[in-house]
């Protein structure tokens, strides 16, 4: 296995999955849980997300085949789901559920959504390990497969330290950078969505 070739695709995943971006969305996402909750957050997710990249590493684009699934529709889905998740944070919304819940109730859990997919085990991240272990031997494969362990290592130790971060931001710093976020991830859902769409040959102005 070409050194080089895992460098690149060590630096292609860390762009692609963006540990250092995704903290302050983290941070934003798990703002009220305790730091165990956190911790159980964070581990959750990132094992979820190494699941689901070992099955479309595994089984790549004939998975989506079979459902009759293409990548542009899974960038525009991801795209949707992400523009709501983004709606929330803009307007607060999943900060007022949290308050308005009993203390008895689970606080909202968002390692599965939007953590874990879309945000990590995203329409980006899946095309990319897709496209690392095509025509690659098993030993390719695992050499691929740890690297992408390795990125998703980096983001979970990152979100061990969204506590220090919240508490340095407070939580008029902490409301100011969920919107901000917020905002970001609306445009990052667009962008998706546009992407999709020009995958499927519709051009757009």
């Amino acid at each position: 296995m070409d050194i080089a070739f895992l460098i690149t695709a060590f630096a292609t995943l860390f762009v692609i999955i963006d540990p250092i971006g995704l903290t302050p969305i983290f941070v934003a996402l798990t703002t009220g849980m305790s730091p165990q909750q956190r911790r159980q957050v964070a581990l959750r997710c990132c094992l979820i997300a190494v699941g689901i990249l070992l099955a479309f590493g595994l089984f790549g684009e004939a998975l989506l085949g079979f459902v009759g699934i293409g990548m542009p529709a899974f960038r525009i889905s991801g795209g949707v789901l992400l523009f709501i998740t983004a709606l929330d944070m803009l307007f607060e919304r999943r900060q007022s559920r949290r308050e308005d819940q009993a203390e008895e109730e689970p606080v909202d859990d968002p390692s599965v959504f939007p953590m874990a997919i879309p945000l990590i085990a995203g329409p980006g991240s899946i095309a990319t390990i897709i496209l690392l272990t095509g025509d690659q031997d098993w030993m390719g494969f695992v050499a691929v497969t740890l690297v992408m362990i390795s990125v998703i290592i980096c983001a979970f130790c990152l979100f061990l330290f969204a506590g220090v971060i919240e508490r340095g931001l407070g939580k008029t710093g902490v409301n100011i950078v969920t919107r901000l976020l917020g905002m970001l991830l609306a445009a990052l859902s667009v962008q998706f969505i546009l992407d999709g769409l020009r995958d499927f040959g519709i051009g757009l102005i």
